[in-house]
């Protein structure tokens, strides 16, 4: 049966191994996936000793990404401007191969919601690495702009520089964003994990037709909660479709097919998935 893992430390919580497993049901096929607890310390050991072993593909988790970048022979244009690998695939000649589905798995999210991209102006809360990994497949819908705020200004700046040769961007600190018709409002920060807002004012929520919470949660973040209170038709949507869209897209760079997103989505979201 054809192996496939993920990696990360902690990896106990992991979802990854149930929602593959649901793919490739869904798709008739059969693999053994499974989640790897990696040293802090030994993350190329074990993935070296998986792929020696017959492992196919392979996942990765915090707080290995970069590690991983550093770990494979080839890597796509994607996991080189994030300068990050969550999908590693074995190829003919033995090489590692590298990509970054992060991004296009919430894109993914996004259009399988119904959530309109190409030619709106999307508003991106944080400049870490989620924000960074989303950007580009932002980009390749054609939306008219995307504006980075952070509470730092200059790291807003500077992560809009980077990307600017693929579209409009821009950066901002919080104090001199711009009011817009902001038609996306998507948070990237961390503020969710501590039950935290991100700080962003009301009044950028008045055009807003959806907002997006990176954080996966069974219920609404406090993020969502709170751009529903102000604006009760605007759809709300946390980070579980992104989490089942970026497996989806790592089983397709593995297996060349595209399992359906929503379905799984449900499944996670009704707790179904052990």
């Amino acid at each position: 049966m054809d192996k496939y893992a993920v990696f990360g430390n902690p990896i106990e919580h992991s979802k990854s191994p149930a929602i593959h497993t649901k793919f490739a049901t869904s798709l008739g096929e059969q693999i053994d996936y499974r989640a790897i607890l990696a040293p802090i310390d030994g993350f190329q050991k074990s993935v070296n000793a998986f792929f020696v072993q017959g492992g196919l593909g392979a996942n990765v988790t915090m707080p290995f990404k970069e590690q991983a970048f550093e770990l494979v022979d080839v890597r796509t244009e994607l996991a080189t401007i994030v300068g990050a690998v969550n999908t590693i695939k074995i190829l003919d000649d033995g090489r590692l191969l590298g990509d970054n589905t992060d991004g296009i798995g919430f894109v993914n999210d996004l259009l399988e919601n119904k959530v309109a991209i190409k030619d709106k102006r999307i508003l991106l809360i944080g400049a870490g690495g989620a924000a960074r990994g989303v950007i580009l497949p932002l980009l390749a819908q054609q939306p008219n702009e995307i504006i980075i705020v952070n509470r730092t200004a200059a790291k807003a700046n500077t992560l809009a520089e980077l990307f600017s040769k693929y579209g409009k961007v821009t950066g901002y600190g919080f104090d001199d964003l711009p009011e817009s018709d902001y038609s996306l409002i998507v948070n990237s920060t961390s503020s969710s994990v501590h039950n935290e807002l991100p700080g962003l004012d009301k009044k950028y929520l008045n055009h807003c037709e959806c907002v997006y919470d990176m954080f996966y949660s069974l219920e609404k973040t406090l993020f969502m909660q709170w751009a529903l209170d102000y604006n009760a038709p605007i759809k709300a949507l946390d980070g579980s479709g992104m989490l089942v869209g970026q497996a989806a897209q790592a089983y397709f760079v593995w297996r060349n097919k595209m399992p359906e997103i929503l379905p799984v989505v449900k499944a996670l979201k009704a707790g179904e998935l052990k």
